[in-house]
This record gives C-alpha cells, structure tokens and sequence, in this order.
C-alpha cells in the first residue's frame, strides 16, 4: 500500500506496538493479512501454524517458557470458534495470551457477510477481556489495553477484534505517544499488609506439622527461587500439584513429589498423603484447589489452619476457609521469609531430621514398589519403563511437556524434578487432548537452545498429527515421545470402574505413527522392546533435529490414580 510517509495504516500501527511490547512473534496462519504483513516487515517472525486450536496452544506453551505474552491470530468465524479451547485452558491455567481476531468490515456488521459471527459473544466465556475496535486513532490505547489485562492481576487470555476495513485506515501518530512495554509478565508484584503477613508467620512458626502445597502459580511468578529458600529456612515439607511441578527441586530432602489424585497402589502420593492429612497448618501457594489437585477435595483435614498466597483474591476461601494472602508468589513468599526470620523457628528444626527420615521412606518405599514395572523387560512396554529411561536423560534445563490425561500422570507422577524451577508443561487448566505437541513446539520457540521433550498418547495426538509439518517447516526440533496403547485409556479405565464396560469408541486399530512423521519429513523409529530406547532418547534430546520415538506399550497400564485404586488393590 502506497501512503504518505507521515502516515500509517491501522496494522502498521498494531505491528509497532506489537515489537515495542517485546513481541518477537506470532502464531497465525497470515491473517489478518494486513497484520501479519506489516509485522513481518519489521521482523516480527509468523510461526504458521495448521489449524487455530494448535496455534492458540503453541502461543500458550511459548507464553509459560518465556515469561513473555503469547499472541495469537485468526481470521473470523470458524477460525476464531477454534481459538476458543486453547484461549478457556490459558483462562483457567492463567497464561496470558493476546488473540488478535479479524473481524468483518464496519459498514457489513448486521448483514450476514461472509464468516460474520458474534464475536465479542463467542470469546467472553474463554477470556479475562475481549472488544472489538470501531475508531481507528484508539489503536494504541486498545493494543497496551488488551496487554495490560493479559499480564496484571491473575493472568489470562484477552481477544482484540478487528474489523477488516479498520486495519487498512491510515491514520497520523498520536500527540501522545505511548512508550511502555508491557509484554512480559507479571506486571504488578502485589503483596498482603505486614499484619496479614505476621500472623501467617506466626502461625507456621508454631505449627507442629506444617506443609506446603505449590501450584502452578509459583511458576507463573517466577517465584521458585524464593520457596527454596522458604523450604529450607522454615524446614518446611513442599509438595506440589501436577501444573506446580517442578515448583522445587524434587531430590531436596524435604520435598515430597506431586500429590493430586496419584494416591494409587505404586504411587509416591500412597506415602506422602499423610504428611498433609497430619499437617496442623496447609501452606497453599498458588493454586486454584481444585478438584485433581485435591483429590475431589478429600486431602485436607477439615481440622488444619489453611494459609493460602494467591494473586486471584477470588481462589482464597473458594474450597478452604484460609489466612488470607492476596498477593504476587514472589513477593509474598520473601515477606513471609522476612517475617520467619525474625520468630523462633526451633521447634521447626528440631523436626527437620524425623521429617527428612520419613520423607525418604517415602521415596524409598515408592521406587521398591514401582521397580517391577519401572525395569521391566516385559512387552508391550511399561509407560513406567519409558519413564525411568527419559529420567536418566533429563537435565535441569530439558523442558517436559506432556499431552493430557495419562501422559500427564505419568510425567507428574514418575518423573523427578531436578532443580527449583524445572519446567513440567502439562495443559491441566481444562485438560484437552491433543495439546502436548503444540505446547512443546511454543516452549521450544520460546527456548530454542534448551531441548523440549514432549509425551502424548495416541488418542490426543490423532487431534495434532497436522502440526508435524509445522514442527518441520519451521525447524523447532523436539522430541516427540508418542505412547501407543492403542486404547483411549482413561476412557476405557474410568468406564469399567463407574458402569463395568466400556463403548466402542475406545480402541482404535494399528496406527503406524512413524510414517506420519516420515511424510512429514520427521525422522521417526518405532520401538516394541525396552532396549534400546534409551538411546533413541539420548539422540532425541542431545541432537538439533526433531525425532518421534513411538513405543508400543501395554495397554493394560494405567497411572496410580485413586479412582482406580480398588481395582488395582484387587488385581
């Protein structure tokens, strides 16, 4: 478009503000074309994803490994409907995510033009903030608004629509310019008063059995640096739910793994429920209560003080009557180690060596239990075995994404952290299949000298198989560890357990993944037996080109998950 030079279009001016917000780049499928055009030519890079759902996902996983927002594009109707799964997981796991959405030209609203849809309707269930922009000199209030309402308070996804015809209006700068960048997060670090703080010292202080349990929101504050430091000056027992994995370094000796619903027979969390069913105080930091990481809310003795540190006021007193701490992790988490450091913690080191003893008891008694699975030779292969051979592989830099359902369980579950901070990726803020590989392709783009190794069963990646060929295109090279069973597992296991049969639609035939990726041009192996994964594991993660590892595993394996514990104590 030729225009006077004292002049920019409406995406010029979106694609300004885009880079002075840090944006590097953006998930589309080059629409709004005016948009993706104006912000490729001034070197913001268009990650061309295959279908809306995965693209939304991939700015999800690229936003919880970079500490940066998210952004998103599609063109209107069924392009924007699909936005909707992956914008409802980054509400409700509190990613922030900015949809830039094309909307039909002003003059057509109301006429059934061509893919009109009811966006502003469509997109308020699934985001913190959605308008629609009519005036085009507000550009730039609407553009740092959308930002400012993904990345302050709790953070989550917003949707900025924008009507074709304003995208082409050319308008003159602003006489005020705006000058902030807003494009990382958290925005604001809020803390509680210094009353609230002292009196959930004093508490913890006092306790006779307190525990900690971190959520995902330790992450998303960055916060895991200082709850090491809590840990170990408090002498304070941390377990975590699936999204805080990785919260705190799981060989410390007073960490305690992930609890939720993994209390099965062979589980960790068999051992450490006691630790919070005897706690006199729960710590909760940063986490939604709900009902996996809770176990439908049965952990938590009814008798226990609760502290909950959450930057959503609303989650504080949803499920536990708490001590309030409205506030950033972070920030909250030094205050409270400020206000530890000035009472007399004794009684919490007299008990650190009792408490150090029976948390490796735990660890002990949980690795005997797995072991006949964990090194098994056996075929199909034991999704425990595939996990005991990637543990040996992962270093504290090697981010861990896993698809939903079991994939999840298993990387929650059998995996160990190996540092405050190591990222687990898991979509567990709705927990939609299909999200593991394009989580992991937005993790690596977000890190792309770290390796990424991702887990998915076969039933969810049937939902991204597409996306092969996006990983390929775009050279983001990771490891795709795929889980075939044949079965919709949980499926299949959660319908014996409630009515003693299953449907049809739980098994599939013989899917060949390898070829997929080969015609993709993604090297691929397909493995039946044990030895031998290791290395194929080892090639995946140390190389600089994507590989898909399929393994054939037994279908009859499932996670230790409490719904299925009187089926697995009778076997």
């Amino acid at each position: 478009m030729t225009h006077s030079p004292d002049m920019l279009t409406v995406a010029e001016r979106i694609a300004l503000s885009l880079k002075r917000h840090d944006v590097s780049m953006i998930f589309a499928q080059s629409l709004p074309s005016a948009v993706i055009l104006a912000a490729e030519a001034i070197g913001i890079r268009q990650v061309a994803y295959r279908q809306e759902n995965m693209g939304g996902t991939m700015a999800d996983g690229y936003a919880r490994r970079s500490g940066k927002v998210g952004v998103v594009a599609a063109q209107n109707g069924p392009a924007a409907t699909l936005l909707v799964p992956p914008l409802a997981e980054a509400l409700k796991a509190s990613v922030p995510i900015v949809a830039l959405v094309q909307d039909v030209e002003r003059d057509q609203a109301d006429r059934n033009a061509f893919q009109e849809l009811d966006h502003l309707a469509l997109f308020q269930s699934c985001t913190k903030w959605v308008r629609k922009v009519t005036v085009p000199e507000r550009i730039d209030d609407y553009v740092d608004a959308a930002f400012t309402a993904a990345v302050s308070g709790r953070p989550g996804p917003v949707a900025l629509l924008l009507p074709a015809d304003l995208l082409r209006a050319e308008i003159e700068a602003p006489v005020l310019c705006r000058s902030v960048s807003l494009g990382r997060w958290p925005l604001d670090r809020n803390r509680p008063a210094d009353a609230d703080i002292a009196r959930a010292a004093a508490l913890i202080a006092a306790a006779r059995a307190p525990v900690v349990i971190a959520g995902g929101g330790v992450h998303a504050s960055c916060a895991a640096q200082s709850l090491a430091k809590l840990q170990e000056e408090a002498c304070l027992p941390v377990l975590t739910t699936n999204m805080g994995k990785g919260a705190v370094d799981e060989h410390h000796p007073l960490s305690a793994g992930v609890l939720g619903a993994l209390v099965g027979p062979k589980s960790l969390g068999r051992h450490t429920l006691a630790l919070v069913q005897e706690a006199d105080i729960v710590l909760l930091i940063g986490t939604r209560t709900n009902q996996n990481g809770t176990d439908s809310w049965r952990q938590i003795n009814p008798a226990s003080a609760v502290i909950h540190i959450d930057v959503d006021p609303s989650e504080i007193g949803r499920t536990y009557e708490a001590v309030r701490l409205a506030g950033d992790a972070a920030e909250t988490i030094d205050a409270l180690r400020a206000a530890l450091a000035t009472r007399d913690l004794s009684k919490r080191h007299a008990a650190r060596a009792d408490l150090v003893e029976r948390i490796a008891s735990c660890w002990a008694m949980f690795d005997a239990e797995r072991q006949g699975v964990s090194h098994s030779g056996a075929t199909p292969i034991r999704p425990e075995r595939i996990m005991r051979e990637l543990q040996s592989q992962l270093t504290a830099d090697t981010t861990v994404v896993a698809d939903a359902s079991y994939s999840s369980m298993w990387v929650a579950g059998q995996l160990r952290s190996l540092s405050a901070g190591m990222r687990f990726l898991t979509p567990r803020g709705l927990a939609g299949l299909g999200w593991g590989l394009p989580l992991a392709l937005g993790a690596k783009l977000a890190d792309p000298d770290k390796p990424v190794v991702v887990l998915v069963g076969d039933g969810g990646f049937a939902h991204s198989w597409a996306e092969l060929e996006t990983m390929v295109r775009s050279n983001i090279p990771v490891l795709i560890i795929v889980l075939n069973n044949g079965i919709l597992g949980f499926q299949r296991d959660a319908e014996t357990v409630k009515f003693g049969r299953f449907t049809s639609a739980c098994h599939f035939v013989d899917v060949d993944h390898s070829q997929i990726a080969a015609a993709c041009g993604c090297p691929a192996v397909r493995v039946s037996v044990a030895d031998g994964l290791a290395e194929h594991i080892r090639t995946g993660l140390t190389g600089n080109k994507s590989l898909m590892i399929e393994v054939l595993t037994d279908p009859e394996a499932h996670p230790p998950l409490s719904l299925f514990a009187a089926m697995d104590e009778a076997a």
